[in-house]
């Protein structure tokens, strides 16, 4: 089986991808690691990639592909089958993966798309603070300090937040993936292979539905 696993930031992707990982036989396969390793190994695409990334720049969309589909003719991927994540980001490469899997003799089984509003998203991501003493991380919601104000490890009242983590900076992030994701999930509605989970449930809910697609 191969899928695609989608969801914005704080939808709950990589906690849900960590558990098919362990579940089931799937390679998980992330763009952030497909870019490394060709580096590494310093392959053709993969110095290309490199020329880009060393200048700051992002990498086009066609060495994207080229490499995305590179590690998809690999045969522990023909042998298993694939979990994508991170990847399509775009209509285009959307497309483009459409045409590497049917040059490939592959189909893409199911899309999941781990579906949660944008003000939980807000609440999610905006309620991280750090302690400026000791740098340990808790959560307003999720996991505040046992004494309020207090940091469990250190004692400090001294907490931050970061600047990408504001209600107004995060909102502005979700809103821009939200508008670059909505065409890449009526692209798969079209070819009829996109699931919506409900991702305001519980981790343990939001997993079980994921198996009913995936199948026991």
């Amino acid at each position: 089986m191969n899928i695609l696993l989608m969801g914005l930031p704080g939808a709950g992707k990589g906690t849900q991808s960590e558990m098919i990982s362990t579940d089931y036989s799937l390679v998980h396969i992330a763009t952030g690691d497909i870019f490394r390793e060709a580096i590494k190994n310093e392959t053709e695409l993969g110095l290309l990639a490199k020329s880009y990334t060393d200048n700051g720049n992002l990498v086009p969309d066609d060495v994207t592909n080229s490499l995305v589909k590179e590690r998809l003719a690999q045969n522990d991927v023909s042998e298993n089958g694939f979990m994508l994540d991170g990847y399509p980001r775009t209509l285009n490469q959307a497309e483009a993966l459409d045409k590497n899997l049917n040059d490939l003799n592959e189909t893409l089984d199911a899309v999941i798309y781990i579906d949660v509003d944008k003000e939980v998203l807000k609440d999610r991501l905006s309620g991280r603070f750090i302690c400026r003493n000791c740098g340990a991380t808790y959560h307003k919601l999720y996991n505040p300090p046992k004494v309020e104000d207090t940091c469990d490890t250190c004692g400090s009242h001294d907490f931050y937040q970061r600047e990408d983590d504001k209600p107004e900076k995060v909102s502005h992030r979700i809103e821009l993936q939200m508008d670059s994701i909505r065409p890449i999930l009526e692209h798969y509605q079209d070819a009829g292979i996109l699931h919506q989970i409900n991702g305001e449930d519980s981790i343990e809910s939001v997993y079980r539905n994921i198996r009913g697609i995936l199948g026991e």
